[in-house]
């Protein structure tokens, strides 16, 4: 193939497990606070499998898109997160938690349904199987990595608000009070600390350290699971 079908090609096996792994996320954000009290994200229509509801442009388009065109080791994004009122939900300490976990949890049962719609990819013409198996494969991937990142304990990840929900108020407050620097935090971590170690000669890949490990233990459970191994 051509680049630009090389190109093509990588972009259609990607857009659909990105687009349903954000929208999946985000619904259960929404759905799970809805049944737990808090009607917010419900009454904006983000309890919705539409993703134009969750889509954010730079982080859920832009920013993926320009990570894969430059072959980068891994993706990174986000979507528009979901409106939640803890305060409206009938236990909120409690609520907190099964609402931010909720979005990872969506993540982890669509990954293992993409690895048992694998046995149907066999029963499809050449081309197609091919292709419909690239997207279950990127989905299984895609959803692993959104879903051990989101549950790294640093706010405003899902991780960051279940360890604010079951710390002690004493760890839990200071770490709350990180929010709204979390996301500085992380691009440092993530981009900037890597660039720096390089300067010195030193592997600081905190991505690859807290990441990666975890997913390929998950791909494992869920291959075994599925009974694609």
């Amino acid at each position: 193939m051509s680049n630009w079908q090389d190109i093509a090609f990588i972009a259609s096996v990607w857009i659909i497990p990105v687009l349903l792994a954000i929208t999946l996320h985000e619904a259960a954000h929404g759905w799970a606070a809805w049944k737990l009290g808090d009607d917010t994200a419900k009454a904006l229509g983000r309890v919705s499998f539409n993703p134009l509801r969750h889509i954010d442009r730079f982080g859920t388009i832009i920013l993926p898109a320009m990570l894969l065109l430059l072959r980068a080791p891994f993706l990174f994004g986000w979507a528009k997160p979901v409106p939640v009122n803890f305060s409206r939900l009938r236990d909120p300490r409690r609520g907190m938690v099964l609402v931010a976990a909720a979005g990872p949890g969506a993540n982890i049962l669509l990954a293992f349904i993409s690895a048992l719609l694998l046995h149907v990819s066999p029963l499809l013409p050449q081309f197609a199987e091919l292709w419909f198996a690239a997207n279950l494969v990127n989905s299984i991937k895609l959803n692993l990595i959104l879903a051990v990142f989101n549950m790294l304990p640093l706010p405003p990840l899902d991780g960051g608000r279940v360890a604010v929900g079951l710390l002690p108020d004493v760890l839990a407050r200071p770490l709350a009070r990180l929010e709204r620097y979390g996301m500085f935090i992380l691009i440092g971590l993530i981009f900037l600390l890597p660039m720096l170690g390089r300067q010195v000669g030193l592997d600081i890949d905190l991505f690859t350290w807290l990441v990666a490990g975890p997913v390929a233990f998950l791909t494992e459970v869920i291959a075994m699971a599925a009974g694609i191994h």
